[in-house]
């Protein structure tokens, strides 16, 4: 028997430990099942749970367990990402916050602190990593998440960390790792290679600085370049001019002298300049800047790096200058220039500045060595894949956006100047040779056999990209390199669910490294979903103060209503997910309505007798939410397998809410609480406890802690075992008779109850309903379904041969009848007429402002992207609301 009250917090507590206990979470390669696999994104190891796991990981279980119970042999294959950068921060913060007395080498050492080397760092980490590693797998674990723990990786555990050096050294020996002089995005506090989604672009008020450099040979001709960085200028090592800028084409060819400098640079022609913006001259810095860096190139300039890691002005600048920090240069430089004469003009600019989102400083383009990877061959294999649908894209422009990054891909900077990481298995001999091996066994090998003789080697100190061990994420965790039974039986893997912010981070080198060591695609299929925003469409952060936490939601609504919440909102068309509370306050709504309606059924002796056949039932209400029973669930599979997860939850909520509660229970109640037993109340019984079990099997992937607690109380768990256990249920027949009978007294109900609210008719109000034009079907329906009508449409009497709608009437048509309701002896007529249309044309006034809106290009440009959608859902609710209250006129016959 179900408790009184649906309490999720008590229930979830209980029931997650006793499904991973079970074994009910765990794959077997060993059984004959067809496999179902999905690689969960891993995530940091430092990480909590925030509101786009809480979606990422939802949508995946609720396939994770439709697939479970379809029959497959499903492994959702579990693990955290080392999450190199953060994971050290985390690390190091600690040791400055506990007041530990030790610091790390690299950092500034106060007092007598120990600096610590790094294999004493990275036992602080591993220690770390021991105590407080594990949570955000505990949070997961109270989002119903159904992961094979047992199978659970580390993206630096000894099988991973074996194939990730296996990778580098096959991939060097191959030609497509080696190291290069390239700019990177370095962070000058963390001191190290960043990625690009590790910067973060924000708007800064600052200056455009327009700057005259003499022509060479012509002291007093100058061009002018605009900068937002005056201190680069030290690198400047050329000047770019559009090819038909009329303004400055005929100095192509020429040189200027570089203020404070002296260096001769060259004015060249490159289409990079515009004219339009700034002076249409630019300064090139090929060291300094990711543009510079191509242009240089295109015109063979020399790059010359004039900050040192700390982004401090090196000895490549006048000496002067060397030493001082790179904004402290900035204003010397400018006021030097200024003293000169040589500055045109400042004019304020706010500009776009990409920042560390670790260190929060901003990003410096730096010349650095680092080790790389030929993204562009290891790329071929993937864009063919998804070319001939070896790998589909859910949604489809996800193909789009995955060849606009494909085709035109750089070089991938795997190396990182940290000791939290893989270590690059590479040796450098005194002449700085480099041995790239397995083990310093190996390497010592290869060094004596070039040099003749035993040589000490030099271990290279970087670490590589996390990216890079991720890559291997969908073999690596399955136990390659070795031939393991989960390798062969579960690789390539099913769906990959992910955001688009890491389709070409994480899914585009998954399939890179996939495809080049495994020989074939990674995941059939790529499910991106959109960013989970606040309700105004914002993105979340903590500046903003708009953060939702997760597990706050799960403690005062339960992790079922949080669930339902994110799947119905995850259409794959949208790139943002607007959330508020009050939709997962909507969902734990949903979940106690299923839950009372359980409740009511038990109350009312529903219970299904041994071998219960619904092809038996007799009737016509029985048969018809047999029907609905057997759509829904053809529905809701349907929308799984094309992955529109909020269409299935979409059809849960209008099926049980829509359809069990507002009108099977309301309709079947007359019979259900008969005081007499009989044939018919036992059918009704029966149908009403069979419908309820096989909905909790329909909504158990989305909900699956109070369907287990539904299915354990009314008894089901002791004769067929768990529910997360079972099959997925076959649809029952239907019965076109039933459909056409009950979905006419549905509808005829419904539009007489939207007509009274429409129009102000005071509930307490009965009407009397004359029918004009019933034929013999109507009649014979309105005379079996009499009582219900009157009940559930506020009826009294019901006339089925009148002949005309009396003037003072709202009139419905539904089937070939029209349906009139005398209301001029309760409602004012002429002021609720004319109320009505004071709404239509407001409403219509509303639509047209928000259409000179949308229509005006500018508004459209330059708004943000969730003002103008807000615009246009506006627009729509607007339009809606016009054609039901214009209906609710017509039916006035005003």
């Amino acid at each position: 028997m179900l408790d009184k009250t649906y309490d999720p917090k008590e229930i979830e507590a209980r029931r997650y430990p006793e499904w991973e206990n079970s074994g009910a979470f765990k794959a077997h390669p060993e059984n004959q099942k067809p496999p179902y696999c999905i690689v969960i994104p891993p995530p940091n190891v430092t990480g909590s749970l925030h509101m786009g796991h809480a979606l990422d990981n939802t949508l995946q279980d609720v396939l994770i367990r439709w697939r479970r119970m379809k029959g497959d042999d499903v492994l959702w294959q579990p693990g955290t990402d080392h999450a190199g950068i953060a994971t050290q921060m985390v690390v190091v913060r600690n040791l400055e916050q506990e007041n530990t007395g030790l610091a790390v080498e690299g950092a500034k050492a106060e007092g007598n602190r120990k600096l610590l080397n790094r294999e004493e760092f990275l036992a602080k980490v591993w220690e770390w990593k021991a105590f407080s590693g594990g949570t955000i797998t505990g949070q997961l674990r109270r989002l119903g998440a159904s992961c094979d723990w047992s199978r659970e990786r580390f993206t630096m555990d000894e099988g991973l960390s074996k194939a990730v050096l296996k990778v580098f050294v096959e991939l060097y020996k191959q030609g497509l790792i080696y190291k290069d002089n390239r700019l990177v995005n370095w962070d000058p506090k963390m001191l190290t290679a960043i990625s690009d989604l590790e910067v973060e672009s924000r708007e800064v008020k600052g200056n455009l600085w327009y700057f005259k450099y003499p022509i060479d040979g012509s002291p007093d001709e100058f061009i002018t370049v605009a900068t937002t960085r005056p201190e680069t200028m030290l690198g400047d090592t050329g000047i770019a001019v559009h090819p038909d800028d009329s303004k400055w084409k005929h100095l192509i060819g020429k040189h200027a002298v570089l203020p404070l400098v002296g260096r001769k640079i060259p004015i060249v022609a490159d289409e990079y300049s515009d004219p339009e913006k700034g002076s249409g001259a630019v300064k090139i810095t090929p060291a300094h800047d990711f543009n510079d860096f191509e242009v240089g190139r295109r015109h063979k300039l020399e790059a010359i790096s004039i900050f040192d890691k700390f982004a401090r002005i090196n000895d490549k600048a006048p000496e002067k200058y060397r030493g001082l920090d790179r904004f402290e240069a900035r204003k010397k430089i400018v006021a030097e220039l200024e003293e000169m004469g040589l500055v045109d003009k400042i004019e304020p600019h706010t500009h776009a500045v990409p920042y560390g989102d670790r260190g929060g400083v901003p990003v410096e383009p730096y010349l650095t060595e680092q080790w790389y990877a030929d993204a562009k061959k290891l790329a071929e294999a993937p864009i063919a894949a998804a070319r001939d649908g070896r790998v589909k894209f859910v949604p489809e422009r996800g193909r789009d956006e995955f060849f606009r990054w494909m085709e035109n891909i750089q070089p991938w900077c795997v190396s990182r100047q940290l000791w939290w990481g893989h270590q690059i298995p590479a040796w450098y001999g005194p002449d700085k040779k480099v041995f790239v091996a397995l083990s310093e066994d190996e390497a010592k090998a290869e060094a004596r056999k070039h040099y003749g003789k035993d040589m000490a080697l030099e271990r290279d100190p970087d670490v590589l990209d996390t990216w890079f061990s991720s890559a291997l994420w969908p073999f690596s965790t399955l136990g390659w390199p070795e031939e393991t039974a989960a390798l062969k039986k579960y690789y390539p893997t099913n769906t990959l669910v992910t955001g688009w912010d890491i389709l070409f981070f994480w899914v585009a080198r998954m399939m890179m490294m996939s495809m080049h060591f495994m020989t074939e695609v990674p995941f059939r299929t790529v499910y991106l979903h959109g960013l989970v925003t606040d309700e105004k469409g914002q993105k979340m952060s903590k500046s903003k103060g708009n953060i939702i936490d997760p597990l706050e939601l799960i403690d005062k609504y339960g992790a079922d209503a949080l669930r339902f919440t994110v799947t119905r909102m995850a259409a794959s068309s949208a790139g943002r997910l607007r959330l508020a509370t009050s939709q997962v306050e909507g969902s734990r709504n949903f979940a106690t309505k299923f839950w009372n309606a359980t409740r009511f059924a038990e109350m009312n002796g529903a219970a299904l007798p041994p071998h219960f056949d619904p092809a038996s039932v007799k009737l016509t209400i029985n048969k018809w939410v047999l029907g609905e029973l057997a759509r829904a669930n053809t529905a809701i599979d349907h929308a799984l397998t094309e992955y529109r997860l909020n269409d299935a939850a979409t059809a849960l909520y209008e099926f049980i809410w829509g359809i069990v509660c507002d009108w099977y229970v309301e309709l079947s109640k007359p019979t259900l609480q008969a005081e007499a037993d009989g044939p018919e109340k036992d059918e009704t019984r029966a149908v009403t406890a069979y419908v309820l079990r096989e909905t909790a099997k329909l909504l158990h992937p989305v909900m699956p802690f109070i369907t287990e607690e539904i299915w354990d109380k009314t008894g089901h768990r002791a004769e067929h075992g768990a529910l997360i256990t079972q099959a997925w249920p076959m649809p029952p027949a239907t019965d076109a008779a039933a459909d056409a009978e009950i979905g006419w007294l549905v509808k005829l109900i419904s539009d007489v109850r939207s007509a009274r609210a429409e129009l102000n008719v005071p509930p307490s109000a009965k009407l009397r309903l004359l029918v004009i034009g019933g034929g013999d079907t109507t009649r014979k329906r309105l005379a079996t379904h009499a009582a219900a009508i009157e009940r559930l449409a506020r009826i009294e009497g019901i006339d089925p041969t009148a002949t005309a709608a009396p003037k003072a009437s709202l009139q419905i048509v539904v089937g070939e009848a029209t349906y009139a309701l005398p209301v001029g002896e309760v409602i004012d007529l002429a002021a609720e007429s004319a109320r009505l249309k004071k709404e239509i044309q407001k409403l219509g006034d509303e639509v047209g402002k928000i259409d000179a809106k949308l229509g005006n290009a500018s508004f459209v440009s330059r708004a943000p992207a969730e003002v103008v959608e807000e615009q246009r859902e506006r627009r729509g609710q607007a339009e809606q609301t016009r054609a039901r209250l214009s209906a609710a006129l017509e039916r006035l016959g005003a």
